[in-house]
């Protein structure tokens, strides 16, 4: 893995922030913060770039767990960043209600509901509170497996730490001083009950922040578990439709 300074690589992100929502003439920002660890960086990062009081942040529970809420909490406490919570699990109950007596949806289907409902209440309280840009929180391990909801999560305005792999996020989380109990936590995108990221993808972050970064590096791949960097390929591969401009068709002159 490559090595980046901590402290040079927070500085530069802050910098960009700042930078960016000053040239987009953005009155402040959305951060949804869900209890997990990249949540969390953004907050930080963006309470240091823009001062607290242009961070507005939500809490979207959608039938959650208990314990994401009162991680999330932990964290605006700490940063005293004033925040709404919105509980759409009756929305998308509703939903499912509607749509079932027309088509029975899968388990991912379903699932996927949730973050496209963060995404429409992030962005109908931004443009309710007037020229608020809504904040991603990916990084570029789950970037590059397509590791989010395309229109949930991923529908967003820009990505702070998009460049930076699973392992260097919690590097940062630690100089940041986000608390332990959130850094060490089983990443999960709480879709169901149990559901976790490394039970999903079928390996540790740490192992799929080795494969993407030598992909991405054009490292030598020899060490990898075959089977392991294999899968990786065919996830990389079926999400490009993801993070690539919708294609259009073009009109030869």
């Amino acid at each position: 893995m490559r090595k980046i300074i901590i402290n040079k690589t927070i500085h530069e992100i802050q910098n960009w922030i700042r930078d960016y929502v000053k040239n987009a003439n953005a009155d402040g920002v959305i951060v949804c913060v869900s209890g997990g660890v990249d949540s969390a960086v953004i907050l930080a990062l963006c309470v240091n770039a823009l001062g607290k009081k242009k961070i507005t942040a939500l809490i979207l529970p959608c039938q959650s767990q208990p314990q994401d809420e009162i991680d999330a909490k932990l964290v605006l406490d700490m940063f005293e960043v004033k925040y709404y919570r919105i509980d759409l699990t009756p929305i998308y109950l509703e939903f499912l209600k509607v749509t079932g007596k027309e088509i029975k949806g899968n388990l991912l289907s379903k699932a996927n509901i949730k973050p496209r409902l963060r995404m429409i209440t992030a962005y109908y309280i931004g443009q309710s509170l007037e020229n608020h840009l809504v904040v991603g929180t990916g990084n570029r391990t789950e970037d590059a497996i397509g590791y989010f909801t395309k229109y949930g999560d991923g529908g967003v305005d820009f990505l702070p730490i998009g460049d930076l792999y699973k392992c260097e996020v919690r590097k940062l989380a630690k100089k940041l001083k986000i608390p332990e109990v959130i850094i060490n936590k089983p990443p999960s995108a709480g879709l169901w009950e149990g559901q976790t990221d490394e039970g999903e993808i079928g390996f540790t972050y740490d192992e799929l922040d080795e494969i993407v970064y030598k992909i991405d590096h054009n490292k030598d791949l020899s060490d990898i578990d075959q089977d392991k960097l294999l899968k990786v390929q065919k996830m990389m591969k079926a999400s490009e439709h993801k993070i690539k401009e919708i294609p259009k068709f073009i009109i030869k002159k």
